[in-house]
């Protein structure tokens, strides 16, 4: 059975979703394999920090288990005549198959003249799947929801600002993940009814695959928005004029103004993070880039220029 996943997560069981995200948040952080390259103790916590995330993010999931409803599996759990909380079955305090029990002795036959086989009978009545103490009949199939099934992926930065399909490995399979745009590291997607096969009738398992985005030597994300640095040369910066500019998503001419400054930054709006709806922007910070090699000629317009030349503002 699975972990008690609240107790994976470090929070009281039945705690409030926002609770169980933020404490997510925190491990996830502090467990992800990039933070601790070939420790495998944090890797194996990190997948069971995720999968419990996972199983809690459902609402619907998580208010039949807060309710014991189903287990830790997600698979339903019966009153059955093992009783409920504090031991009293559906028929009163106690075991109803003891002998003083409603059922008094079923399970164990009985062939005293008139007297009923009580196992025969109870195992027409309810099937082999209340197991009637005897086992499950033979070639019983237990109804039982089928094995979740766990992976992770990287991807670049480009596609989680942009959103993309990427092919994954599930057990023997392969299958086509939609990643939305706007995903982070650590996010785990879940594809309902694409892990194990389910038993006796009952549901497949769903498929977890946890996201790692690969950082990027020029871009940087803060929040929806997106940073970035573009080298400039000095007649750019003094004269302005357009330039074409790399970004997320394709290519940009950007206009930059006469007379700029080393760190202006530049707004592009809608560049950002690709949600829908509400895309987030990207900010282009102007830094100047002198030409490589001795620059005499530079030099010598610069001693021109120094005495004329005040100081900024620091």
């Amino acid at each position: 059975m699975a972990e008690e996943p609240y107790a994976v997560l470090g929070v009281a069981r039945g705690a409030p979703f926002a609770e169980v995200r933020k404490a997510y948040r925190k491990l996830a952080k502090e467990l992800h394999p990039d933070a601790n390259p070939n420790n495998k103790a944090a890797e194996e916590r990190f997948k069971r920090v995720s999968a419990a995330f996972a199983f809690l993010d459902d609402p619907d999931r998580k208010a039949k288990y807060d309710r014991g409803e189903i287990d830790a599996d997600g698979n339903p759990k019966f009153a059955g005549f093992s009783g409920n909380a504090g031991g009293r079955g559906p028929f009163g305090g106690g075991d109803p198959f003891s002998p003083g029990g409603p059922f008094g002795g079923a399970g164990r036959r009985q062939t005293g003249p008139g007297q009923p086989e009580f196992e025969d009978m109870f195992g027409d009545l309810f099937g082999a799947a209340f197991g009637a103490r005897g086992g499950a009949r033979p070639g019983f199939q237990a109804a039982t929801k089928g094995q979740d099934i766990q992976t992770t992926i990287k991807i670049d930065f480009e596609d989680a600002i942009s959103g993309t399909k990427q092919r994954v490995n599930a057990g023997d399979r392969s299958i086509d993940v939609t990643i939305p745009a706007g995903v982070e590291t650590g996010r785990t997607l879940r594809l309902r009814g694409q892990g194990g096969p389910g038993q006796g009738g009952m549901p497949a398992g769903d498929l977890m695959v946890t996201v790692t985005v690969k950082p990027h030597p020029v871009f940087n994300r803060d929040g929806d928005d997106v940073r970035m640095d573009l080298p400039v040369s000095l007649t750019e910066i003094l004269e302005g004029g357009r330039v074409e500019a790399t970004i997320p998503n394709g290519t940009v001419s950007l206009t930059i103004p006469p007379s700029s400054n080393s760190g202006t930054v530049l707004r592009l709006k809608g560049k950002g993070v690709a949600r829908p709806g509400s895309p987030g922007d990207l900010f282009i910070r102007l830094i100047l880039g002198l030409p490589e090699g001795d620059n005499r000629e530079l030099k010598t317009l610069l001693a021109t220029w120094s005495r004329r030349d005040e100081p900024p503002k620091r």
